[in-house]
């Protein structure tokens, strides 16, 4: 086993300690660490994220609704629609864009850009709401299953696309589309993103080579992560959680766009 490799499955402890401690976390981890260290191509790199994190977050969530902290009946509103657009997206949108595209006779950009830059900007974009402060008013919002199962939808459509579970898009809608308190939107999250990201890595099964040794592997060591960060879950508060949460997802975004868009040949 090579160098790289040991520091790969090393950080992929780091993957399962962010879906156990913040509920998401773990697609935006594993996709760079497999992307960068491991040196897997994007599109394979997704759709080993979506089993990773699809298990890590299934064996996490079982933890948290031990301690009632999963809402189930917004597991399915939320949910159901999210499914339908992972899959989807994975099985016909994704394979059916060309490894390069040409806008004009001097610029062109790969598959490979597009999806980390739309990573990066989606997750940017996602932090600046978990970062401000939370005001009491925001809290008491609250909107009907429609709305919450329309924005599932959307949430399903970009995290198939990117090869991500979506954590980092649903705990916020969770917190202040759902009224749902921090604790147990990451609690709802974590079956959300598990269920996502397993249906949608059926749909790379038989689009993308498995390497499924490698692939079981980083899920080993993801899974130690899990249990770790629950531990931590249970001493850190909910309002601390989500500001970590939202500089963390910062900071990778701008670290992924950065790296894509001047230092990838």
């Amino acid at each position: 086993m090579e160098i790289h490799q040991l520091i790969g499955y090393g950080l992929a402890v780091l993957v399962g300690i962010s879906l156990g401690l913040i509920g998401s976390g773990g697609s935006i981890l594993s996709v760079p660490i497999l992307v960068y260290v491991m040196g897997i191509q994007p599109v394979l790199a997704a759709a080993y994220s979506l089993f990773v994190v699809g298990i890590s977050a299934l064996v996490s969530g079982f933890q948290k609704a031990k301690d009632g902290l999963v809402d189930f009946k917004k597991v399915l509103a939320f949910g159901l629609p999210t499914l339908v657009a992972v899959f989807l997206t994975r099985k016909i949108i994704v394979p059916s864009i060309p490894e390069t595209m040409e806008l004009t006779d001097y610029f062109s950009f790969s598959k490979r850009l597009l999806i980390m830059a739309v990573f990066a900007i989606v997750m940017i974009l996602a932090s600046w709401k978990m970062i401000r402060p939370m005001k009491e008013a925001q809290t008491l919002k609250s909107v009907n299953s429609l709305t919450i199962s329309l924005v599932g939808l959307g949430i399903g459509l970009v995290a198939g696309f990117v090869g991500a579970g979506g954590g980092f898009l649903i705990v916020p809608a969770l917190l202040f589309l759902a009224n749902t308190p921090i604790k147990k939107a990451i609690g709802t999250s974590l079956f959300i993103v598990a269920l996502q990201s397993l249906i949608g890595f059926l749909g790379d099964v038989t689009q993308q080579p498995i390497d499924y040794p490698l692939m079981l592997s980083f899920t080993g060591c993801s899974l130690l992560g899990v249990v770790i960060g629950n531990r931590l879950s249970k001493v850190i508060s909910g309002e601390k959680m989500k500001t970590i949460f939202g500089y963390f997802v910062l900071g990778m975004g701008i670290y992924i766009l950065i790296k894509e868009i001047w230092f990838t040949p």
